[in-house]
């Protein structure tokens, strides 16, 4: 069941922070200032009013209709609101207060002003730690993942392909001018292609990365979906669950569900040096870490040996392109990298990043397409 949405203290931070996780998810929605006076002549109680108001003045593109469906149900932590239906359904509160009256007395919001809250508002979000998140926070945090730019790494391919443009083909060249009799000709030319490369995502599900776990296999639903063929997700705590197949699921609620009834090992301990080690036997050997980001996330608590578990991230950066770590704690006050499984794992590892709030999502999924 889905948590309560909390209301929203500002009478306009959560239309306009609803404003900017559909920005986030690829919806222009620039008459935001259109939006609000629309929801302030209508019931705000109601839920199909402010979601008529929104799609009446917030799409433009036939496109945007599904988005707009998918981070207004998010965001307002509400069922999926069926078009049809919305003129029988109940009447049902929303998780806004009530814009009846201005703070400035009756002086209205200019767009400049809506704008700075939109951008004020999500900024603050995506910077939180997600475990300090209430429940309707984390319904709107939902909303900014799916908006997350998860499109994989390239890789050059070694093979050179026929272009108008490029290196000269010297031997299509010449037979190009030969063919002309000797008489000079145009330049033939080849260059490489790029080919998607693929990712590997190894989510520690044990109990200390439980306030996590369920943001970062979001984000995996998230770049599995970005790229579905070159993606692979596996959850990791006393043993190693290939999840893949569930992501393929475009509700990442369903998703969860899946993912939670197929992990036998959620919130349990953590034996992440014998889970790598079934790994690599098991998927490495057989290629698909062969030339790959491999994206280990985890707080590196590590119950069983540490000296396993530096030993298979070692095999693992022989096999992988780049290995990288993103560790919730990273960069927080205070915090140290020396747990013992951090320790044996890190002479071996390509990155270490933060893996906390959304904007630590952006940046690692920023990392993984550039290293």
């Amino acid at each position: 069941m889905a948590p309560e949405p909390e209301p929203v203290a500002d009478p306009i931070a959560g239309l306009v922070g609803f404003t900017g996780a559909l920005r986030a998810a690829g919806v222009q929605a620039h008459r935001a200032k259109d939006f609000i006076e629309a929801v302030e002549h209508l019931d705000v109680t109601r839920r199909e009013d402010v979601y008529w108001a929104g799609r009446a003045t917030l799409c433009d593109e036939p496109e945007d209709i599904p988005i707009y469906d998918r981070v207004f149900a998010r965001w307002f932590a509400a069922e999926l609101v069926d078009a049809r239906q919305l003129p029988t359904t109940t009447a049902e509160q929303v998780s806004v207060a009530p814009l009846d009256a201005d703070p400035q007395g009756g002086q209205q919001e200019s767009e400049e002003d809506v704008v700075a809250a939109m951008a004020s508002s999500v900024e603050q979000l995506r910077h939180r730690d997600v475990a300090e998140l209430s429940p309707g926070e984390r319904q709107r945090l939902n909303a900014l993942l799916e908006g997350l730019d998860a499109r994989g790494p390239v890789r050059r391919s070694r093979r050179r392909y026929v272009s108008s443009r490029g290196d000269i083909d010297i031997p299509r060249t010449v037979r190009e001018q030969l063919r002309r009799g000797g008489e000079p000709g145009p330049l033939r030319h080849r260059r490489r292609r790029d080919r998607p490369r693929r990712v590997v995502l190894l989510i520690d599900v044990s109990g200390s990365m439980k306030p996590y776990a369920d943001s970062l296999l979001r984000l995996a639903h998230r770049a599995v979906s970005a790229a579905p063929r070159t993606t692979e997700a596996f959850t990791l705590g006393t043993r190693l669950t290939r999840v893949t197949p569930a992501m393929r699921h475009h509700d990442p609620d369903v998703v969860l569900s899946e993912v939670g009834s197929m992990v036998p090992d959620w919130s349990g301990g953590t034996r992440l040096g014998e889970a790598l080690q079934a790994f690599v036997d098991r998927w490495g050997q057989r290629g698909i870490v062969r030339g790959a980001v491999v994206v280990i996330a985890s707080d590196g608590w590590e119950r069983g040996g540490a000296e396993l578990l530096g030993e298979q991230v070692a095999r693992l950066r022989r096999l992988a392109h780049a290995v990288v770590w993103a560790n919730p704690h990273q960069g927080k006050p205070g915090y140290a990298p020396v747990q013992s499984g951090i320790v044996a794992a890190r002479p071996h590892l390509d990155g270490m990043v933060e893996g906390h709030s959304v904007a630590a999502f952006d940046e690692l999924l920023q990392v993984v397409r550039s290293v």
